[in-house]
C-alpha cells in the first residue's frame, strides 16, 4: 500500500507532469521533497504495480497526424512476445499490446496503433507491419479513428479513497 508521500505523489501527478524542463524537481518542490525522492519512489510504485506506466500522451491531431488506425493482427499465440515487440518497435506504432481473442467474431490478438498524415501513409505502414508478420498473418482489419476521445486514466479523489472509482478528469494532452 502507498504510504502518504506516495499517495501525495499520486495526487500530483495524475493529470499529468508539468510542462517544464525539470518536471520531477516542479513536483518536488510542490511536494517539499527532492526530485531524486519523487523519481525513486514512482519507480518503486511502478515495479509494485501500484502504478501501471508514466507516459506521454500526445494530441496526435494537433501534431499533424489527422489519420490514426488501430490494426488488429491474427497470429500464432506462441509468437506473440517476439513479433508484438518488433511491431511495437517500428517507429510509427505508438503502442502495440496483445489482447485476448474472442472467437469466432473476434479473431484477434495483437493490437497496433498507427498514425500518419495521410491515408495512404496508413495503409503503407500496414503493408510495412504485414510484411514484418510475414506468414504469421492470418489476418487483420484496421479500426480508423474519426475523432478524438477523451483520454483518462484512474484518478484519486475523495470519491476514490472512499472507494468509489472516479473518470472524470482528462489526462494531459501534448
Amino acid at each position: 500500500m502507498p504510504d502518504a508521500t506516495d499517495r501525495k505523489i499520486i495526487e500530483a501527478t495524475q493529470g499529468g507532469l508539468p510542462l517544464t524542463p525539470e518536471p520531477y524537481q516542479a513536483i518536488a518542490e510542490q511536494l517539499g521533497l527532492t526530485a531524486e525522492d519523487v523519481m525513486s519512489r514512482l519507480s518503486a510504485m511502478q515495479d509494485k504495480g501500484i502504478i501501471r506506466r508514466i507516459g506521454a500522451v500526445p494530441n496526435h491531431y494537433k501534431l499533424g497526424y489527422r489519420f490514426n488506425g488501430m490494426t488488429v493482427w491474427d497470429i500464432p499465440d506462441d509468437t506473440i512476445d517476439d513479433l508484438g515487440q518488433k511491431v511495437g518497435q517500428l517507429d510509427f506504432v505508438s503502442h502495440c499490446y496483445h489482447r485476448p481473442r474472442h472467437l469466432p467474431e473476434w479473431p484477434y490478438n495483437l493490437f497496433a496503433m498507427v498514425h500518419a498524415k495521410s491515408r495512404e501513409d496508413v495503409d503503407n505502414q500496414i503493408r510495412q507491419i504485414a510484411e514484418l508478420l510475414g506468414g504469421f498473418n492470418h489476418g487483420c482489419d484496421v479500426l480508423y479513428s474519426t475523432r478524438i476521445l477523451k483520454k483518462t486514466g484512474f484518478r484519486r479523489s475523495e470519491k476514490s479513497r472512499a472507494g468509489q472509482p472516479v473518470s472524470d478528469e482528462t489526462a494531459l494532452n501534448v
